[in-house]
């Protein structure tokens, strides 16, 4: 049966197909050697490659319009280039490691940890990245040696039809499955025993998922979102700072969950920042209709942020249009590069992630009313200091806490294969990427080995004097 006309029951009945016969697959062949997950890995990567094309114009059908050079560089080099490190390093990671052992008390014995796949696992995407919100945690579930199954997003139609279509050209579906939202799989999706479910999306869904998962105790990694600052300091080159803050929050629309989401600048500067992104914008973003610049991703997301703008204009705020006259188009659903002054704790987007083209700035005076707002609300996904001053980003980081950071850019932290990546808090649990990826999709046996002799044995019941002696020694030892 076409998924595309899948509605419940018949989601239902699939999903627990497609389970049963993982589980059945994880039972016969329970941990698939290092070849074999290296052979896993090549070949998602081939799939990849092979349909690259396809997946950029199915991305972009789904966008209405997505920049090709940021599906290039987001959904397909930032993937293979993680599965090139995971082929790369698996070997080590898979690892059996020695662990100490107490000699005092179990001299003779020995420890050591055991890393081995969970089993099935189940994979939610959203449709901002979505290939790289497929395949990243893909990368990380195929080198610890897992199945999985892969619910993509309702925005991203074209794409989950693609995946569905040629997935099976590479794996079977005992190894990997990928299915479309048509209406309630989410909701059946999340409530299938997996041995983990991974996540990522807003954190309204995200208590949902958790709390159809805590029915069947099935662990949960949630990669959720926020509003994440950056700062300016008054002594570093603001042309620097705005370059770099504004690539970032005009790539993919800003649509992305670690994108700036608002900024302070010191008083004194408030002028010279917003001179200075004109000027980038001209430069860069002269016309939003260009294929160069993404759409918003659908008609009810373009309303949110007009309907964002409007609140601020309506209460007070000041909203500036960077790209000079170039107003919103909601056939095309292309909105330019606004920022939002003078914003009050009653507007809407003091409250809520942004997720678009719209920059909050609020001005400050001393990093400690910087520290204060942000370690006044939610913790957020990401961080972005632009300071050269070692000891006042050094100051940052120990007074304010966030998922991720990165100093004097932004982003770029989450494209990093050697960090883990995830949010702390409202903006998430759990973290993937490299080595911490196939942890968080492994699961670290602990194996105890007793020795020939133990001496506890020694120790048993009835207890007497020799054992109240020992006790003692112990306890002094120990203490």
């Amino acid at each position: 049966m076409d998924s595309a006309v899948l509605k419940f029951p018949e989601a239902e009945s699939m999903l627990h197909e497609c389970h049963a016969r993982q589980r059945e697959a994880c039972l016969r062949d329970p941990i698939p050697d290092v070849d074999r997950r290296r052979e896993d890995l090549r070949q998602l990567k081939a799939m990849i490659n092979d349909h690259r094309e396809a997946i950029i114009t199915a991305i972009n059908e789904d966008f209405g319009s997505r920049s090709r050079y940021e599906t290039l560089f987001a959904d397909i080099i930032s993937v293979t280039d993680g599965i090139n490190d995971a082929i790369g390093n698996v070997k080590k990671w898979a690892r059996t490691q020695k662990r100490h052992t107490d000699w005092t008390v179990y001299a003779g014995a020995k420890n050591r940890v055991i890393p081995q796949p969970l089993g099935c696992v189940g994979i939610i995407v959203p449709w901002n990245f979505p290939a790289f919100l497929s395949f990243g945690p893909l990368t990380a579930a195929f080198a610890a040696g897992n199945r999985a199954m892969v619910k993509m997003s309702e925005n991203s139609r074209a794409l989950s039809r693609l995946l569905m279509r040629i997935s099976g050209d590479y794996f079977p579906p005992e190894k990997l499955a990928f299915f479309e939202e048509t209406g309630e799989v989410g909701i059946q999706f999340s409530k299938i025993p997996f041995d983990l479910l991974f996540f990522t999306g807003s954190g309204a869904t995200g208590r949902k998922v958790m709390a159809s998962a805590a029915e069947n105790l099935t662990p949960v990694v949630l990669e959720l979102g926020g509003k994440s600052p950056a700062v300016i300091d008054p002594g570093y080159p603001m042309a620097k700072a705005v370059d770099r803050i504004l690539f970032a929050k005009q790539f993919n629309a800003g649509q992305i969950c670690v994108n700036v989401d608002y900024l302070f600048v010191h008083q004194d500067q408030l002028e010279e920042f917003i001179a200075e992104a004109r000027r980038w914008t001209q430069a860069h973003l002269p016309d939003i209709h260009s294929e160069d610049y993404t759409a918003i991703i659908d008609d009810r997301s373009f309303q949110r942020l007009q309907a964002t703008l409007q609140d601020a204009r309506a209460k007070g705020g000041k909203v500036i249009n960077l790209c000079d006259q170039q107003q919103p188009d909601s056939t095309t659903r292309k909105l330019p590069l606004h920022l939002v002054l003078d914003t009050t704790e009653d507007m809407m987007i003091r409250a809520r992630e942004t997720f678009g083209p719209i920059l909050m700035v609020m001005t400050y005076n001393s990093p400690a009313e910087v520290i204060e707002y942000v370690q006044s609300r939610d913790r957020p996904l990401a961080f972005y200091p632009f300071s050269n001053d070692r000891a006042l980003v050094e100051h940052y980081l120990e007074h304010i806490m966030s998922g991720g950071v990165s100093v004097n850019d932004a982003l770029y932290h989450a494209a990093q294969h050697d960090l883990p990546f995830g949010g702390v808090g409202a903006s998430g649990m759990g973290q993937y990427h490299g080595e911490e990826g196939f942890r968080t999709f492994s699961k670290m046996r602990p194996v105890f080995h007793q020795a020939a002799f133990s001496f506890m044995t020694l120790l048993q019941p009835p207890y007497g004097r020799f054992a109240e002696r020992v006790y003692a020694l112990m306890t002094w030892f120990k203490s």
